[in-house]
């Protein structure tokens, strides 16, 4: 059986959060793609990270100072990193994101990279791959989601990633810019199945089935996958 578990803001708010998370994930070896979401809100009051991206880039956008704003989004992963106890550091992607806030890459590109910065860490974290959404999810021309392309790729990557953590909502167009699912709508976990649907059939050629679960807060038990992929 192999599982695709999606764990949401609430879940991976802080380094505590990330702990249990970890832990849940290695309970069971059959939890081999992780697909997390940027850090919620920690307590009544605080911030999203994405809220806070969004809130970063429309003032860069403008062409106004938003390096304090910035700061404190570094700051949440430094913390984070620091509470772990990792060995890492994300210097270089907030350098580069910086730069294209600067350039104007657009508020989609600004919103994936809260699950993308989380998604480093979470591989770091759990020894996992680490895969970038923007390299095996496709948009087409008009924006939407490329099956034809996406999944001939993403099944090749994963015939050869035993263990991976993919960010969840983002994706490239034919120009090389980000685009992001709708929210509330689909994401990468679909695509996931699709893909480990052939690549488990090739491996296993017993059928495939699936099914859909929903998913808790940390704060309760935030073991359920969103999508499974199981061996009938």
């Amino acid at each position: 059986m192999t599982k695709v578990v999606k764990f949401g803001g609430t879940s991976l708010a802080e380094a505590k959060q990330f702990l249990k998370v970890a832990d849940i994930i290695r309970s069971d070896p059959d939890r081999r793609y992780v697909v997390p979401s940027a850090p919620g809100k920690r307590f009544s009051g605080d911030t999203k990270v994405t809220d806070m991206f969004y809130a970063c880039y429309d003032s860069a956008s403008r062409g106004g100072d938003f390096e304090e704003i910035f700061q404190k989004i570094k700051n949440r992963y430094n913390d984070i990193i620091s509470g772990l106890g990792l060995d890492m550091s994300l210097e270089d992607d907030f350098e580069h994101i910086r730069l294209n806030f600067i350039g104007r890459a657009g508020r989609d590109y600004a919103a994936s990279r809260g699950e993308y910065l989380n998604g480093k860490i979470v591989a770091k974290l759990l020894g996992f791959a680490f895969i970038d959404a923007a390299d095996v999810i496709f948009f087409n021309e008009s924006g939407k989601y490329d099956a034809k392309r996406t999944i001939p790729i993403l099944r090749e990557r994963l015939s050869y990633t035993e263990y991976a953590v993919i960010p969840g909502f983002y994706g490239s167009m034919p120009n090389d810019t980000i685009r992001t699912f709708s929210r509330g709508g689909s994401d990468i976990t679909g695509s996931i199945t699709s893909a480990g649907r052939a690549v488990r059939s090739r491996q296993w050629p017993m059928p495939i089935s699936m099914r859909t679960g929903r998913m808790s807060r940390a704060s309760s038990s935030p073991t359920r996958a969103s999508l499974i992929i199981r061996r009938s």
